[in-house]
């Protein structure tokens, strides 16, 4: 199959759903917090009762233009909703309110690893409820399923691509960036697990050199990065074994399933003329101020690009940068340690060091454990002072993320502050250096390299609290 790859281009555009982070729901005041009983967050709005009537959630609004900003989209200046017209029973009222041909956000882009992906439109939207099926979530049984409309009328953010992308690593960076914006910004968990950013692929092949796109299929039930990935592999060498033994992909939409890793036929896609669209006829066009998009636009915080931008600035490597700003918890923490003053160098060899080892262990956030920025500032502050060594500080780190004890308190407690009285240092070193005289005689006789280990012999007799520096100067001198 690989050489096969080799005869086409792939052509995939993601269509992200975000769910946003209101209080309340988008037409309704009931609320939208994941993890309540079944049925329990619902009013006559989201049932889709007779008489009732949509009121539109203005922070919904204000989290979707700051969205489009954040992805270089252009707002305009009156946007409209519309009833997409489809029968599914997590589907009270028979249609969905959406929008259609006036959308909130229109020509936007994100660049992504030096790639700019377009992005064709964001536009508002209710979510519908959730069908549990006998079988899961403990129910017994095969014959039936449970309707559960807590998630009903939630406001989304549909954010469909371009269809830029050229590999299963390109989406899966636009995904990784994209649930990094929504997250900085504040509009989304980004949590794929819980459903609250969910994404569906568009995926074609076409000869290599053809300019028209071949058919595509929509990949539905994409719930992780890795299985976006696996999900375009799969359905890449499905269409290209399609086309090679002489048949025709069709326009579906297939459900990947993780377990047995391929894609399964869903139902017929749906073009736009299916869902009949028409105006919502109980929610005015709405009109956006540029006075409104502005003041808006001036409470935007820094974006992860930009981010990444002014840590490599300060020093840092592409990839520590990258990988800090992904973690939106351990960037602010990070950016907490810098306002307080602390070596951005030794600050981030500790986090991605000691830190990244410790939460990758206990699989924890930053944020879940006992250390503040303003210890770990204390702790670079001591050995900046040469009142304790690195290593010093790398051996008590643990403690201060366990139990939240300051640096200095441990210090004083185990006695590990630095030694850096020239005299105690030399009266060690001479005795680690008559101690091993075959060693002082070879180093003597050129074989210099052997000066690490009398420094760590120095280190071990004073459990690591001598100054590293002393200790090759008083070592040199004694060796001559």
């Amino acid at each position: 199959m690989e050489n096969l790859r080799d005869k086409y281009e792939v052509v995939i555009g993601l269509e992200v759903h975000a769910q946003l982070k209101t209080k309340s729901k988008i037409f309704a005041s009931d609320g939208c917090e994941f993890g309540h009983d079944p049925n329990s967050e619902t009013s006559p709005v989201t049932l889709g009762m007779p008489g009732v009537l949509p009121v539109l959630n203005k922070e919904a609004v204000n989290m979707g233009i700051l969205t489009g900003l954040a992805l270089n989209c252009e707002i305009p200046e009156r946007c409209k909703f519309d009833r997409k017209q489809y029968f599914y029973p997590d589907l009270p009222k028979g249609y969905q309110i959406s929008q259609y041909d006036e959308p909130i956000c229109v020509n936007g882009y994100l660049n992504v690893k030096g790639k700019r992906i377009g992005i064709t439109r964001a536009h508002l939207e209710e979510d519908a409820g959730k069908l549990v099926h006998a079988g899961s979530d403990g129910i017994a049984g095969s014959s039936y399923s449970l309707v559960d409309l807590n998630r009903a009328g939630t406001p989304l953010l549909e954010i469909v691509s371009e269809p830029d992308m050229r590999s299963s690593e390109e989406a899966r960076n636009y995904m990784e960036e994209l649930r990094n914006i929504v997250r900085y910004i504040g509009v989304c968990d980004g949590n794929l697990e819980e459903g609250s950013m969910r994404c569906d692929a568009n995926i074609s092949i076409m000869p290599k050199g053809s300019t028209k796109f071949g058919t595509r299929a929509e990949i539905k039930n994409v719930n992780s990065f890795s299985a976006l990935q696996r999900a375009i592999e799969y359905e890449i060498d499905r269409q290209i074994e399609i086309v090679e033994e002489g048949g025709e992909v069709i326009q579906e939409t297939r459900l990947w399933d993780d377990n047995t890793r391929e894609t399964k036929s869903m139902r017929g896609k749906e073009d736009a003329h299916d869902y009949r669209y028409f105006p919502e006829p109980d929610l005015m066009p709405l009109r956006i101020s540029r006075e409104w998009v502005q003041e808006i636009k001036d409470k935007m915080p820094e974006l992860p690009q930009a981010k990444r931008e002014r840590y490599m600035g300060l020093g840092l490597s592409e990839y520590d940068a990258s990988i800090i700003v992904e973690q939106m918890g351990l960037a602010l923490f990070f950016d907490k340690v810098l306002e307080l003053g602390a070596s951005p160098k030794i600050a981030v060899n500790f986090i991605m060091g000691e830190i990244a080892a410790y939460l990758k262990e206990k699989k924890l956030e930053i944020t879940e454990t006992k250390l503040t920025p303003e210890n770990l500032t204390e702790l670079i502050s001591l050995i900046e002072k040469n009142t304790i060594s690195n290593n010093i500080g790398k051996q008590i780190i643990f403690d201060m993320l366990k139990d939240g004890t300051s640096a200095s308190k441990i210090v004083e407690e185990k006695g590990l502050s630095q030694i850096s009285d020239e005299g105690a240092i030399k009266e060690i070193a001479q005795k680690v250096v008559e101690a091993h005289p075959n060693e002082a005689s070879a180093y003597k006789n050129g074989k210099v390299q052997l000066l690490g280990f009398f420094v760590g012999q120095v280190m071990k007799e004073t459990k690591g609290r001598a100054n590293p520096k002393s200790v090759n100067e008083v070592l040199k001198e004694i060796l001559g």
